[in-house]
């Protein structure tokens, strides 16, 4: 089985734990962009660690940066911060599953946006996937209570707007993040997928400390005392975010977040034994056809 197959799996299953954690962390008090924080300020320093634990045991130096690197790196931090937020919210208005899966639309964006950035696309077959995916985001974006009203109001909703806003900006960061590995010049791929990470997780605490200082008090004590949940959400998102950026250094940013979406999977068994949330025969219909037109683009194109 190839190492970005691997890579992926294994980061698919850490981000819906970790995914779980911050909805358990963000039902004790903290916001959504609290909930988001406390996702970046303790992977940071295991990210850096492991970017420098990594090259003192291959032998290797850390890579020279360059300002294509820094725009990529930039920008997928950024865009990750901003689409972690709509996440944290819309678990707020939909269950953990079907808010997984709205989230997962970025396998549809990820091609268009890689196409545009790195000039990387997909086949005919590919834009078929993404059509049937799309199909699925219309199931899901029905809200709770049936399919009474307008095809505009069961379409144009909080819960799909923030979906999609997410699956958009998760796409961004996933090709931002194979651009600045990409733009390395050194370095096997393990160290130069850890370098990104470091540097970007770096980015992501340095860039919201002051924004909920100013804007939300009291979130950054409040993760900072809630260590015992907040440091596992940290844990779990530096091993899941290095097991994505591994696999966007080894492998093109759409087939990577095609293969990614078995965390639906995962995220209904969440669902089912953990939250004990009900999901509606609609819901699963939607993530099934989302599920095949991510299928649709690993094993086609």
């Amino acid at each position: 089985m190839d190492l970005w197959i691997i890579a992926t799996l294994g980061a698919a299953a850490a981000q819906t734990l970790r995914f779980a954690l911050q909805k358990r962390l963000k039902g004790t008090g903290l916001t959504s962009a609290g909930a988001t924080f406390a996702r970046f300020v303790w992977s940071a320093p295991l990210a850096a660690g492991v970017a420098l634990a990594w090259a003192q045991a291959s032998g290797q130096a850390i890579p020279a940066m360059s300002a294509r690197f820094w725009a990529f790196a930039l920008t997928g931090g950024l865009a990750q911060i901003l689409a972690t937020v709509c996440v944290m919210a819309l678990f707020s208005l939909r269950n953990f599953a079907v808010g997984l899966t709205l989230k997962n639309t970025e396998v549809l964006l990820t091609v268009p946006i890689g196409l545009v950035l790195l000039g990387e696309g997909v086949a005919l077959a590919g834009a078929i996937a993404i059509g049937l995916g799309f199909l699925g985001v219309i199931l899901l974006s029905d809200p709770p209570g049936g399919s009474a009203g307008a095809l505009w109001r069961r379409v144009l909703n909080p819960a799909a707007a923030l979906g999609l806003a997410a699956g958009a900006l998760f796409a961004i960061s996933a090709v931002g993040y194979r651009g600045a590995s990409l733009a390395l010049g050194s370095g096997d791929a393990a160290l130069r997928a850890a370098t990104t990470l470091a540097v970007v997780t770096a980015f992501q605490t340095v860039a919201m400390t002051p924004w909920l200082a100013l804007r939300e008090p009291g979130q950054i004590g409040a993760v900072l005392r809630d260590w015992r949940v907040a440091g596992l959400v940290g844990l779990t998102s530096m091993i899941g975010s290095l097991g994505w950026f591994l696999a966007f250094t080894l492998q093109n940013a759409a087939y990577v977040r095609a293969l990614g979406q078995v965390e639906l999977i995962f995220g209904i068994g969440v669902t089912a034994l953990v939250f004990r949330e009900p999901i509606r025969a609609r819901e699963l219909a939607g993530m099934a056809l989302l599920g095949a037109g991510a299928l649709g683009l690993i094993l086609f194109v």
